[in-house]
């Protein structure tokens, strides 16, 4: 007999050899219909895959991600096993779940997949999942693995499994196909209802562009017709909201291939919107206690050398800036933490010194892949709001704490309402990742899980998240049409101080390593305000936008009186513009709306009469006459209320 423990913390036994599945119908056929995996002892795996001892069993869902990540995995080998009917010789490299959905690279040799195909490639999975065919779970040795693949000819599976050890492959087959895979599956193909083709791209096999070019083919599941009509509509908004299309449309900011892929050029309104958002945290960190600092674009390689990071990184970074001096190499900084380590390290310091904050908005650079760029997702120039603070151990948790508060007031000025913090920790098992003694790891993963529990965040642990050089907190956001972000991140770090050698007097005259907190609430500025975009649809928060107030004459005869407002609320730190085109009002009105003016300020003969303006709010009307103060006022109230200031 097995004791199972469940999730509701009971325990019952079962004969040995029973199955997560069994488990759930000796609860309710109900719940045994609707599990598609299960955690065993913390490790995802197949619903019908007996257990083995004693367990921790919790049963997975719909309703849970990893639920989702099997349903989605499941629904790439049912990809995978279409495409092969229709595209016999077809080979495969790999076909992962990802956040939303799934994809499979595929070398479809002279016989190119083109978006036309999408409707047909469905239609075959559809079929296929209607024979509701078993996944079924095998153990093969590496040459029965590798003699399977030289049949077919497919290289890229040869290669990966020459990579694998004997005794650890496995296969999965469901239907006529058969896969390398890890696992885990669904229990069958007939819990896939609902499936759409959503995309096709070029991706360098292994993301390497020595390699050749596969057909990426990205797709969706649901259980439930109803629930991918939902999302394609989810799909339909974003598309309104995408970043890169109302960027241009706001004149926000562009890209030029003579400067470089994945270098963004700012634009004036994109600009103030920018240094708008680096004021307000300034500001926040002013309060906070945080010092500025400024470091160069580039450092000696040396210096990454010393950090870790060119170890790590280096692949990943612009190759090495050779200099007319021998053997003198720069690279474009990846980071900014190994310059304010030297900072730190500029002059003694004492016990009574720390904490020390160190800010910057560092401008960095990571070479990412050309496939990989992304509007401003995923560039190759980005700035962070860095910060890193040096302290005692002692002081590790209360600092981690405050820097929480400061990101949850981030959130709160941008109405960013719902959101989780991911305590990211290291794999549980290859330690090789890491830098670190193994008591200072154990030391800052529980700092995190106190602090994070301390001030009562909704929290997830997620393994093998964490940087090579300390655990951290991440914060997941959930934006206005429910698409998780990953925005502002602090991590705890006993390493970097032990690189580059830091120290401080303690208060028993002796020499102590400091402990270093890494924090970037905003993350990347790029990809903030990517995130921004999308979020606000580009209705920017009042205090945000680059064009508060149009300002709107009703004839040419009134363009003065305009500008003359116009000086007055520019005393008020209002920003506007008069609109002197000679237009209909009605026409300056739906341009002023269109271009998301948060305010329009309508100026005709009785309201220079009247030392008054008629005020209209964007997509919600007119809000009366008003004197100019009595504006500056309302609008004034309304940016304090929104950061919580009034």
């Amino acid at each position: 007999m097995v004791n199972v423990k469940l999730a509701d913390g009971s325990i019952k036994s079962f004969e040995d050899g029973t199955t997560p599945l069994d488990v759930a119908k000796s609860i309710s056929e109900g719940l045994a219909r609707n599990v598609l995996a299960a955690k065993v002892n913390g490790e995802v795996q197949d619903a019908f895959r007996p257990m083995e001892g004693d367990v921790e069993l919790q049963l997975l869902t719909w309703n849970e991600e990893e639920g989702k990540t099997t349903f989605w995995h499941s629904s790439a080998h049912l990809l995978a096993e279409a495409l092969e009917e229709l595209y016999p010789g077809i080979k495969f490299g790999i076909g992962p779940p990802i956040e939303n959905g799934f994809y499979y690279d595929v070398d479809t040799g002279d016989k190119p997949i083109t978006d036309a195909d999408l409707p047909k490639i469905e239609k075959k999975m559809q079929e296929l999942a209607r024979q509701k065919s078993e996944y079924k779970r095998e153990d093969v040795s590496k040459e029965e693995a590798l003699k399977y693949f030289e049949k077919k000819g497919d290289e890229y599976k040869l290669e990966l499994i020459s990579e694998l050890e004997d005794g650890s492959i496995t296969f999965y087959h469901q239907g006529n196909f058969t896969d390398l895979c890890k696992g885990p599956h669904i229990p069958n193909t007939g819990f896939i209802k609902a499936i759409k083709l959503t995309a096709l791209a070029g991706a360098y096999w292994r993301g390497s562009e020595k390699n050749k070019q596969l057909t990426r083919i990205y797709g969706i599941s649901f259980p439930k017709q109803k629930e991918l009509t939902e999302y394609l509509e989810i799909l339909e908004e974003a598309k309104k909201r995408d970043h890169r299309k109302l960027g241009k449309e706001l004149s926000l900011f562009t890209f030029s291939q003579k400067v470089g892929q994945g270098l963004p050029l700012w634009l004036p309104k994109g600009t103030i919107l920018r240094e708008r958002l680096e004021n307000f945290m300034r500001k926040a960190q002013v309060k906070a206690g945080y010092l500025p600092v400024v470091s160069p674009h580039i450092g000696s390689k040396e210096l990454y050398v010393t950090s870790g990071h060119y170890e790590k990184y280096g692949e990943d970074s612009f190759q090495p800036i050779k200099t007319p001096a021998e053997n003198e190499e720069f690279l474009l900084k990846p980071m900014n933490c190994p310059h304010h380590c030297e900072i730190y390290k500029s002059e003694p310091r004492s016990y009574k010194d720390l904490p020390l904050r160190f800010a910057e908005f560092g401008t960095v650079y990571r070479y990412e892949q050309s496939g990989e760029l992304h509007g401003l997702t995923r560039v190759r120039g980005f700035t962070q709001d860095d910060a890193h603070i040096f302290c005692t151990p002692e002081q590790v948790e209360e600092e981690f704490k405050k820097v929480i508060d400061l990101v949850l007031y981030v959130f709160e000025a941008l109405d960013f309402t719902e959101f989780t913090a991911q305590i990211s920790l290291r794999d549980q098992e290859d330690r090789s990742k890491y830098i670190g003694s193994e008591e200072n790891w154990e030391k800052a993963e529980q700092a995190i899980i106190n602090a994070a529990a301390d001030k009562k965040l909704n929290t997830v642990v997620e393994y093998n998240e964490a940087a090579f050089y300390g655990p951290k907190l991440d914060f997941m956001v959930k934006d206005a049409i429910g698409r998780k972000w990953q925005l502002g991140t602090i991590q705890v770090d006993y390493n970097l101080p032990e690189r580059f050698e830091l120290e401080y007097i303690g208060s028993d005259d002796q020499r102590h390593r400091p402990v270093m907190i890494h924090r970037a609430p905003f993350g990347s500025m790029e990809r903030f305000v990517a995130l921004l975009i999308e979020h606000s649809g580009g209705n920017f928060p009042l205090w945000l936008s680059p064009e508060q107030v149009a300002i709107l004459p009703l004839s040419d005869k009134y363009n003065e009186n305009c500008k003359e407002v116009l000086k007055l609320l520019n005393n008020y730190d209002i920003r506007g513009f008069v609109d002197e085109r000679s237009e209909k009002v009605g026409k300056k009105i739906r341009d002023a709306e269109v271009s998301k003016v948060p305010y329009m300020l309508i100026i005709g003969e009785k309201e220079v009469e009247n030392g008054t303006v008629s005020v209209r709010e964007n997509g919600k009307g007119d809000k009366g006459s008003m004197k100019v103060s009595e504006f500056a006022d309302f609008i004034k109230k309304e940016i304090d209320q929104a950061m919580g200031l009034g």
